[in-house]
């Protein structure tokens, strides 16, 4: 199960409310909304939501846990029962598109689908029975997406900047060189990477893709390729390992020197939770971990501390959650094998991911956003990644 890097991905030159809350009224007059939903290995997400200034409104929102992926590993196969959970999640989604009546909307599946061999006919019963038509998008576009969710985020001094999405099947990483463009202008030479990383050859400096790569491995696919571990302190130091000897082929993997103006931005509920967890929230406040930087040492204390508790004690453990205590070890391993790999002590945490990127690359093409006045943290307001 090799890393994807299709034909040119390899190193280039020139080139809202949570769940069961009620939806925020509109006022009379207001933009049209936009629907992004991302199903992943795991879970099934969707934001509606209204154009605003350079980002968006959230204005209604759906999370569920559906393990699409659970036994893919072993079968190769979507299985009759996570499919039908699934469908019954997405029935919950095309009932609040159509409450809000949305019309501008992409509907996108991720490595689960990419994988299974009985994709299409799923994909297929998901539009007989729902109404829906998903997307299987490829790696390169999901690393597009996560990466221009992120822009806000970005520091002015940032030259280099790798950006990681951990999924539940999949690990996006992707490095950008910033150093030739204007520090007032990096944020908007991200956004304009949704259109593709390989850039024309243009007098205007523009951020440029080093590289990219798209691991087959996610919280619930490495926990899956290790579950016969049962000591759990050795489970997590091998999924770690393999983690890091499949990050091999990425090209700036031997990048060492280290570098202030070198910034890691992490976004999954992985790194949402080890923030969570360091501030010791008995609530999860997206406002207080969106945008936060977490050091080397504060990451390796959190999951520290996550191996002292146990299985047990993190099943209790408010700040990691009933539907995440079984994968939050898995998505810790990679996080650390992340951190060890690139010349940096801090990772900046983002609570936004495939999408808001969904929603910024639709937004954008349609030219209802104010691209000139990207704004930091706050941009959008979001739920937490499931």
């Amino acid at each position: 199960m090799a890393p994807k890097r299709p034909q040119g991905a390899g190193a280039t030159h020139e080139r809202g409310p949570a769940q069961g809350s009620q939806p925020v009224p509109r006022a009379p007059g207001s933009p049209e909304l936009y629907a992004a939903l991302d199903l992943g290995t795991n879970s099934c997400r969707m934001l509606i939501a209204e154009p605003r200034g350079a980002g968006f409104h959230v204005v209604d929102s759906f999370s569920k846990s559906v393990q699409l992926g659970l036994g893919l590993e072993r079968s190769g196969k979507l299985s009759r029962g996570s499919m039908t959970r699934t469908v019954q999640a997405l029935r919950i989604c095309q009932q609040k598109l159509k409450r809000h009546k949305v019309r501008r909307m992409r509907l996108v599946a991720t490595e689960a689908c990419r994988r299974a061999d009985n994709a299409v006919d799923f994909i297929d019963r998901v539009h007989r029975e729902t109404g829906l038509r998903l997307d299987i998008i490829e790696p390169e576009e999901e690393a597009r997406l996560a990466v221009i969710s992120c822009a806000p985020l970005v520091s002015p001094k940032t030259e280099n900047l790798l950006v990681v999405d951990i999924g539940g099947g999949s690990t996006e990483l992707v490095w950008i060189d910033l150093a030739k463009v204007a520090k007032k202008d990096r944020p908007q030479a991200i956004m304009r990477l949704h259109s593709g990383f390989v850039r024309a050859i243009s007098d205007v400096p523009e951020a440029r893709v080093v590289d990219w790569i798209s691991v087959p491995l996610g919280v619930a696919t490495l926990r899956e390729q290790f579950n016969d571990v049962e000591d759990d302190a050795a489970r997590f130091a091998l999924m770690s390992w393999f983690f890091e000897e499949n990050l091999a082929d990425f090209s700036p993997y031997h990048a060492t020197e280290p570098t202030e103006r070198f910034q890691i931005v992490g976004t999954s509920g992985t790194v949402t939770t080890v923030a969570a967890s360091h501030l010791g929230l008995k609530r999860y406040d997206r406002t207080k971990v969106d945008g936060l930087r977490m050091s080397s040492q504060q990451i390796d204390a959190v999951i520290r501390s996550y191996l002292s508790m146990g299985p047990g004690g993190r099943r209790a453990d408010p700040r990691i959650g009933s539907d995440r205590h079984t994968l939050i070890m898995s998505g810790a391993a990679i996080l650390q094998a992340l951190m060890r790999c690139w010349p940096t002590d801090r990772l900046s945490v983002a609570d936004r991911g495939l999408r808001e990127g969904l929603l910024y690359a639709q937004m954008s093409a349609d030219g209802v956003l104010d691209e000139q006045s990207v704004r930091p943290k706050g941009t959008v307001s979001s739920p937490r990644r499931g």
